[in-house]
């Protein structure tokens, strides 16, 4: 790292305010906070304009998370207070333009904390920071892209170069990013999902055969029972709560499964509802089981014990449509019930109890996010709960199936597209054919296998697509010496963030367009598409004027950079500017290349877009290897660790989205002015004389490997026992480089061995 620059933000010099908890998510505070986010950013008849078109048939869709419109309406305000948020970070009138960054060299600005980073503004100029270098300095764009061409053709090996992706980005963006390292040579095209849904994908492509949700919005209100497992959703996917609300006026229960009780899974007062907002609101969750952390697996194996118990056969479901019964019968009939609840840490009598309501469902939907998918053994939890669906037949039917819920806006259709590691066969000949290239077949490398190839200098180059991976990826430290050691790095961003300041010999800056903006071609105004949690491809349409004219689209960037390439590399059958002159031609690519996407161009001007095919949910077709959905049998394992240590998690705050932080509050859980906190059950602060607001230090244990991490406030709180919970990103340092997620390779950010200490 350059002299001075640190990888990890300062220590917070004051401690935390707090008061209670909420038990009510939304209503009057948001309204205020959606209001003061709005006006301070983009002044008040922006805030009206923007946000009137904020996820509408005819105008962007939210930059946050991937949570599915309405099919066939709009309210006249589909948004959440954190989509506010999204939108009005996006579109604040603040620049981080080349005078600021005449004013700081990176050291000085590597000691600014995350939300004074984010507070900046709008990038405004391409910018180079040269080798020996402490400042960003302009460059041209042609510059850039010759630079970057020069630097790619110079390796003797294209797997020394990275192409990672952030979920922001659109379908259009991604193919032709994945078309362009493929084009280079490489399958290096990490992106978020590893860090998130990998594990999802891995569970669900073995048991169902497809690595998405079975579920659509509507289905909400057709079921009896939801699961909300390992997920807070009045902080990170709001407009869930509305669906939830639904639900439970069509008379549905709902039961969160989570280590901490959430606000947003007590009551609801919806913003837009005046009897919401003046009353009590709407109770969500009937029932919250406080599951120990990474209990998750033992807990759904105790719903399929009482499952099974009242079962003398197999369903007409199970008999035609499932394989393994058989040897999940016996492998759940041969579990402990003590096995299950030390396991688990929660009662017989709970799990039972609550067993006895799975069992009598028509129709369930399980839902979770990464509360469950960061763990070692996340793809056998994600299989164990679509083991319990597969029992009551909750899949292809209206108001039932599994709904792993992604937290970014396109992550899914990122992957949809193209942005894959291992690539399927069918998926490269489809590609070759349709352009001409001769892509790579064997795997790349995946978010940790980058890390590691960066560390150890077997790749040198890394191109970043949005997103903000310093801050993103586990074990910062290690992060950081990898992208130090590359001798180029390219971050494509809206705003400035860590990944500016520690970077490679030399550093590029490319400022983009955000989803908010108008995107103009030669041949007009352009829009581009997503995909949501569920499926659907729809389009986003930017209508703001851009926050500089020197602003290019994430597609003009791509197409910039192939172009240089094709200088230095010579032709490749790629006609760059051809394809972003008029993005109808990438959406034809994609059409020939990827199955679902027929007739692409006019469908997704279809107001709402359209559904790609899911053939689990559509006629309960299962391409897995038996062609059936299967059971599949995995031990009970979880999170074990000394009797003086403890299992840490990490969350988000109320006041961040991803690695984007607004502010320093967390208004749900009640902390304010600070995030450097550690949750700590009030026995185990009594136990080892801490109180409140104690300066602790945590150091994070993995096959004989420390990492500490200094000044954290203890702050008590209702977690149970031996776990305890640490916001991210800045808790990421403690998360080993290798502690990951078997099959997926995922970090396990929410299970990490910790000791604490006093500062």
């Amino acid at each position: 790292m350059r002299r001075g620059v640190t990888g990890t933000t300062p220590l917070e010099e004051k401690s935390p305010k707090r008061s209670p908890p909420k038990s009510v998510a939304a209503g009057i505070p948001a309204v205020f906070s959606t209001v003061k986010h709005g006006i301070r950013n983009m002044g008040a008849i922006d805030s009206l304009s923007k946000l009137g078109k904020l996820n509408k048939f005819d105008g962007f869709d939210c930059p946050g998370c991937a949570w599915p419109d309405p099919d066939r309406h709009r309210t006249f305000a589909e948004f959440c207070e954190n989509g506010a948020k999204a939108v009005a970070d996006e579109a604040t009138r603040k620049r981080a333009d080349p005078h600021f960054w005449s004013q700081w060299t990176v050291s000085e600005l590597s000691e600014k904390p995350y939300h004074w980073m984010n507070g900046q503004g709008r990038l405004t100029h391409p910018m180079i920071l040269r080798p020996n270098s402490d400042h960003y300095v302009p460059i041209g764009w042609d510059n850039a892209f010759e630079l970057i061409a020069q630097e790619l053709a110079s390796l003797t090996d294209p797997d020394q170069a990275i192409f990672y992706t952030s979920g922001r980005t659109s379908n259009e963006a991604a193919f032709l990013w994945q078309l362009l390292a493929r084009r280079f040579g490489t399958n290096n095209l990490p992106d978020c999902s590893n860090m998130c849904h990998e594990s999802s994908g891995v569970a669900l492509n073995d048991s169902i055969g497809i690595g998405k949700g079975t579920v659509k919005l509507d289905d909400f209100t057709s079921s009896d029972l939801i699961l909300v497992v390992g997920q807070n959703p009045g902080s990170n996917h709001p407009r869930m709560l509305t669906s939830l609300r639904d639900a439970k006026k069509a008379g549905a229960s709902v039961i969160s499964i989570n280590p901490l009780k959430e606000a947003g899974m007590g009551r609801f007062k919806h913003p837009q509802n005046p009897l919401d907002l003046l009353g009590r609101g709407t109770r969500i969750a009937d029932e919250h089981v406080a599951v120990n952390v990474n209990g998750d697996l033992a807990l759904f194996r105790g719903f399929a014990k009482v499952i099974l118990d009242a079962q003398d056969w197999p369903t007409a479901f199970v008999s035609e449509h499932t394989h393994g019964y058989d040897e999940y019968r016996n492998a759940v009939m041969a579990t402990s019930w003590d096995e299950v609840t030390y396991t688990s840490g929660v009662d017989r009598g709970i799990i039972e109890r609550i067993g006895e309501v799975i069992a009598r469902s028509e129709c369930m939907i399980s839902c979770w996010a990464m509360g469950l998918t960061q763990h070692r053994n996340a793809v056998a939890t994600i299989q164990e709960i679509t083991n319990v669906s597969l029992l009551g037949g909750h899949i292809g039917r209206p108001g039932a199936g599994l709904c792993p819920v992604r937290g970014h806006s396109n992550v899914q259709g990122d992957r949809t597209v193209g942005i894959n590691h291992k690539p399927t066969t069918g998926f490269i000949d489809s590609l070759s054919k349709a352009t001409g290239i001769e892509s790579p077949v064997l795997k790349g490398a995946d978010v940790v296998e980058a890390v590691r190839r960066m560390r150890g200098g077997d790749s040198t180059v890394f191109l970043s697509m949005g997103g903000n991976f310093l801050s993103a990826m586990s074990d910062t430290n290690a992060t950081a010496s990898a992208l130090t050691n590359c001798s180029l790095t390219v971050q494509i961003s809206t705003k400035p963030n860590r990944s500016h300041l520690v970077t490679g010999k030399t550093a590029l800056i490319l400022p983009c367009l955000g989803r908010t903006e108008l995107d103009q071609t030669v041949f007009g105004n352009q829009f581009v598409t997503v995909e949501n949690s569920m499926g659907v491809v729809h389009t986003s349409v930017g209508t703001a004027k851009p926050a500089s004219p020197q602003l290019k689209s994430e597609p003009s960037i791509v197409s910039g950079i192939g172009l240089a390439l094709d200088t230095k590399c010579g032709q490749s059958p790629i006609d760059w500017t051809h394809l972003v002159g008029d993005y109808d031609r990438i959406r034809t690519l994609i059409e020939q290349t990827i199955p679902g996407f027929d007739d692409y161009n006019a469908r997704c001007r279809n107001k709402g877009g359209f559904y790609l095919p899911n053939p689990p949910r559509d006629d309960m077709t299962f391409n897995t290897s038996t062609g059936k959905a299967n059971f599949i049998v995995n031990p009970i394992t979880s999170m074990q660790t000394d009797p003086e240590h403890f299992v840490m998690m990490t969350i988000r705050s109320h006041d961040q989205y991803n690695t984007t932080i607004y502010g320093l509050d967390d208004r749900y859980r009640g902390i304010n002015k600070g995030r450097r906190v550690v949750l700590v059950n009030e026995l185990d602060m009594e136990a080892n004389g801490w109180k409140e607001f104690d300066l602790v230090n945590i150091t994070s244990h993995y096959e004989g490997a420390e990492i500490t991490s200094l000044g954290w406030y203890v702050i008590p709180y209702a977690i149970p026992k031996g776990n305890v919970a640490t916001y991210f990103p800045e808790a990421n340092v403690l998360v080993p480089l290798d502690s990951v997620a078997e099959g997926s390779n995922t970090p396990t950010s929410k299970s990490i061995d910790v000791t604490i200490t006093a500062n």
